[in-house]
């Protein structure tokens, strides 16, 4: 039997306790086999802001999840066209990976924009969906959607965003981060400047 692997995107610009918890919790409440942390790769087309080089970040998440065999860093995209396109994501990881059956993981937030995604009628089709709930963004319609599947996890209002700001602030984040990603960042000092809050590029 083919393994599940849930694929987690986002720019981990710092990946942080809640992003493990949730990849932790659907390992536990789906059949998924493996977690994979998608890194996804600066867009050109955006402003940088406080955006980490690519290769800062995959070794933040290849820190963070350290020996959990259950959970892999994966770059695929960082030699994929940009923006990054979920759906050509997809096929690439299939072309590689023919004996791996894909999910997507996303927040109920992301949810709200998929229909806007490049070929996100094919995903549907092809691809199951899990979703986690974010405050203030109900499932909708999409619940009655077969191939979209809502797991029942705490609400995580964390974000690598507010993460970014105490740091700037000279505040403490020893404990909203494991603790080779806390260390690697006071070591290079990243996000010690004042930042602008930035938002999770749109994935299409």
């Amino acid at each position: 039997m083919s393994k599940h692997i849930g694929l987690y995107f986002g720019t981990f610009n710092p990946i942080h306790v809640g992003h493990l918890i949730i990849a932790n919790a659907m390992l536990d409440h789906t059949d998924m086999d493996e977690v994979w942390f998608v890194v996804s790769p600066h867009n050109p087309f955006k402003d940088r802001q406080s955006l980490l080089a690519d290769h800062h970040r995959l070794q933040l998440v290849r820190a963070a999840i350290d020996d959990n065999y259950r959970l892999r860093a994966c770059d695929v995209e960082f030699s994929l066209p940009k923006p990054s396109y979920t759906a050509v994501t997809l096929a690439r990881l299939s072309e590689l990976y023919p004996d791996k059956r894909f999910s997507l993981i996303m927040g109920s937030d992301n949810l709200e924009n998929l229909s806007r995604w490049r070929n996100y009628e094919y995903i549907v089709a092809h691809h199951n969906i899990y979703v986690y709930p974010r405050p203030g963004h109900p499932i909708g319609n999409w619940a009655e959607c077969a191939t979209v599947h809502c797991v029942d996890l705490p609400t995580m209002s964390i974000s690598s965003s507010y993460v970014r700001q105490q740091i700037a602030e000279r505040k403490s984040v020893q404990y909203l981060l494991t603790e080779p990603v806390w260390k690697y960042v006071t070591e290079m000092h990243f996000y010690e400047r004042p930042i602008i809050p930035d938002a999770e590029p749109t994935r299409g």
